[in-house]
């Protein structure tokens, strides 16, 4: 979904507290930028216009939450939404932060000296084309990413049935242990679900709402993942990438010879576990 330019957006979020200008000088350091750092500390990927994160907060002061997202458009309008949540229920917003994000330099930002004890990924883009599906928030190298740094378990939500179905073999295929799966959350809905804006319109639209809860390896946590930023990296994925659309290497080959790249590719500096 495209969103138009808003001119406000950034000198919103440069001014305001609870948005943190830039994420990749806190890695390691979430959890000081919140009151009380000791509780668990929630991260929610992706987070649009906020309609989830800024109800999650109002609704759990027990927890924290980092809310990540791409676009300076969309994070002005969470921005605004948590403002107008937090005014409602009497409160200041001193469990959340808001900070811009490419979710695929995950692993840039946030650390296993965060202890994450537990991810969000609500509604995200489905990437339904082929070459494009390696920017899933779920697929496997992203899935790397995140259980280095997680405690607990990811919650995964989505009205996309080949997103979902997909997503429960990258799960599978990457070792982590999918606790519980629903192909209709609304059929029996939990009492702790948040319905936000889109999953509404999305059910009204005669829509099945898809979720799971999984846990990642018990013993990935604490492992570097491959920089897949570096520039050399980056120039011989791209090269493999040509060499597979113009047809020089098969489906078979190109996989083979991506994961020696990413086998010898610099990793990002493993972090103390405390």
């Amino acid at each position: 979904m495209r969103i138009r330019f808003k001119k406000w957006a950034r000198p919103e979020i440069a001014a305001s507290p609870f948005c943190m200008d830039d994420a990749f000088a806190l890695a390691g350091k979430w959890r000081e930028q919140f009151a009380r750092p000791e509780q668990p500390f929630c991260v929610e990927l992706g987070c649009g216009k906020g309609g989830w994160v800024s109800q999650a907060a109002v609704l759990h002061p027990e927890n924290n939450y980092l809310a990540l997202d791409m676009k300076s458009e969309m994070l002005g309008m969470a921005k605004r939404k948590t403002e107008a949540a937090f005014a409602e229920a009497g409160r200041e917003p001193d469990n959340i932060r808001l900070s811009i994000l490419n979710i695929e330099r995950f692993s840039e930002v946030i650390t296993p000296a965060d202890n994450v004890d537990r991810i969000y990924i609500n509604f995200c883009n489905p990437w339904p084309k082929e070459g494009h599906k390696k920017r899933r928030l779920t697929h496997p190298r992203q899935l790397r990413q995140y259980a280095a740094v997680l405690r607990g378990e990811l919650h995964f939500k989505t009205d996309d049935r080949d997103l979902f179905t997909e997503s429960i073999e990258y799960f599978e295929e990457s070792g982590w242990e999918i606790l519980h799966k629903t192909f209709d959350l609304h059929a029996d809905e939990p009492a702790d679900n948040i319905r936000t804006e889109h999953e509404n319109m999305f059910t009204e639209m005669g829509k099945k709402i898809h979720f799971l809860i999984a846990k990642p390896p018990a013993d990935a946590f604490g492992k570097p993942v491959p920089n897949l930023h570096a520039p050399d990296t980056v120039k011989l994925l791209r090269a493999l990438e040509k060499q597979h659309y113009i047809g020089i290497l098969t489906d078979a080959e190109f996989e083979a010879e991506k994961q020696k790249i990413l086998t010898q590719c610099p990793q990002e500096p493993e972090q103390d576990e405390t």
